[in-house]
């Protein structure tokens, strides 16, 4: 007999809900139930699935490996990146954007991402558009647009080697969902990557600061105008949390002129505080359960047994390390060190390193987001 298999589509209609997309988020309000209880939401399911992609579901329980495969991490991540092109059809933060924001400077490494991916950002910039200005500038839209011009800016640095029209379309697009504050919409209640306009701010300065060439050439009184108004909010927003230093200053690696040597030294000094005893990093230790998005994890992340001293993780180990050689941190300072024997020793079967998810015990999407970030940071380290 034929197994059930989970289909999304199918899925968010059972409970009532729209699907956790970028796409869809920007037209929804976030619902608050922490962990879905139905009896087939406690079968373990595909974590990513699409025509012959199956990605098995992220646990805990999943063995580590002997040796640490980058081909086989990046194998994942592919396949998850395609998988979610293909079946969920939006750009989201925690998977494809994910992918392109790192991937593409992995091409010496690894080879070029697949121009798959590349073209379906390119669709993207005219889904987006399609939407209307009203559209992409609500809910996660303002933020996906963001990690679309980031996604083929970094292709265009990486891999083409010049700045490409798509790119200057995708900048453009961005620039008219950025808010007069300086900000991007994003969603508020799927933390980390989907909890605050900062969050979309700091993916369009890297974009603006990535793409080759662009900011240089900004000639326009009204783009221009943007540009500083985006530096404006990035330096004077009132962080909420550690989380927020962490993108503050791995925005600041890439645009010089964002905040002074003793602002980047303290941004600095507030990773270095959060680093575990085993070398590793935890997300759980850069902010309080009430402080991610409008705190509506809160409860869920207080009942956490491991809440007093939670595990370091793939998600905030990467991103720590990466953000730490961007800011001139050298690859054999003894405390990076210890982060990369972290990272060598905690890849798991499947490639993937895991993190668990602070908003629901279902799918632990972060896990993605953690694979991209580790492997960015040991190929900054040379460890392949």
């Amino acid at each position: 007999m034929k197994p059930n298999v989970y289909r999304p589509s199918d899925r968010a209609r059972r409970v009532g809900h729209r699907m956790i997309c970028v796409c869809t988020l920007a037209a929804t309000s976030c619902f608050t139930s922490l962990e879905f209880t139905s009896a087939e939401d406690k079968q373990p399911q595909p974590q990513y699935e699409a025509g012959t992609i199956v990605v098995p579901p992220a646990s805990e329980e999943e063995p580590t490996r002997e040796t640490f495969s980058p081909e086989l991490a990046d194998q994942h991540l592919t396949d998850g990146a395609l998988a979610w092109s293909e079946s969920h059809k939006c750009v989201s933060c925690h998977t494809n954007g994910s992918y392109l924001a790192v991937r593409a400077a992995l091409t010496p490494q690894l080879g070029p991402p697949p121009e798959k991916l590349r073209e379906f950002f390119v669709k993207e910039v005219s889904q987006l558009a399609g939407k209307g200005i009203d559209a992409v500038r609500t809910g996660a839209n303002g933020t996906a647009t963001a990690y679309v011009a980031l996604g083929l800016a970094e292709w265009d640095a990486h891999v083409l080697g010049h700045r490409s029209a798509e790119t200057d379309k995708a900048l453009q697009l961005m620039f008219s969902a950025q808010l007069d504050d300086g900000s991007w919409s994003n969603a508020d209640c799927w933390p980390p990557l989907e909890s605050s306009p900062f969050h979309g701010a700091v993916m369009a300065a890297l974009a603006v600061s990535t793409a080759p060439g662009w900011r240089d050439e900004v000639q326009d009184e009204q783009t221009g105008a943007q540009v500083e108004r985006l530096i404006e909010y990035l330096r004077t927003t009132e962080l909420p949390h550690d989380y927020a230093r962490v993108l503050l200053l791995w925005a600041a690696t890439r645009m010089p002129d964002l905040i002074d040597e003793s602002r980047q030294s303290e941004l600095i000094d507030t990773v270095w505080k959060h680093q575990r005893a085993d070398g590793g990093w935890s997300m759980r230790t850069f902010a309080e359960p009430e402080q991610w998005g409008q705190g509506n994890r809160t409860k869920r992340l207080l009942r956490e047994s491991d809440r007093a001293d939670p595990p370091s993780d793939g998600h905030m180990t990467g991103l720590a390390i990466l953000v730490l050689r961007d800011a001139g941190i050298p690859s054999e300072d003894k405390r990076i060190q210890q982060g990369v024997a972290w990272l060598l020793a905690n890849q798991r079967d499947s490639g993937r390193w895991w993190a668990r998810s602070l908003n629901t015990n279902t799918f632990h999407y972060i896990t993605f987001s953690s694979t991209a970030y580790a492997l960015s940071a040991l190929a900054k380290c040379g460890a392949f």
